[in-house]
């Protein structure tokens, strides 16, 4: 019998595999707490694996990119918690 429902883990593949089917290079997940970085406490965004080629500290042999970020929601200013669960 055939599942009617991606699992979450699917979802993701198939969000990557889109993006790489479309000429992005896949980069993996940064960790969840960033290593070598005192100004990092933990990952709340999907950009900290290109953080240095932000600060213009590293280049990379592509120019367009896909990820899917391991990130931790937090309150805040925008505390949205309670809308997504």
């Amino acid at each position: 019998m055939t599942q009617p429902y991606m699992s979450s883990a699917e979802i993701r593949q198939a969000f990557l595999d889109y993006f790489a089917r479309n000429g992005h290079e896949v980069v993996p997940s940064s960790p969840l707490v960033p290593e070598n970085d005192p100004t990092l406490l933990f990952v709340n965004a999907g950009m900290v694996q290109f953080k240095e080629v932000f600060l213009g500290r590293e280049t990379r042999p592509y120019s367009r990119a896909v990820s899917c970020q391991r990130c931790v929601r937090a309150g805040g200013k925008h505390n949205d918690l309670e809308n997504v669960g």
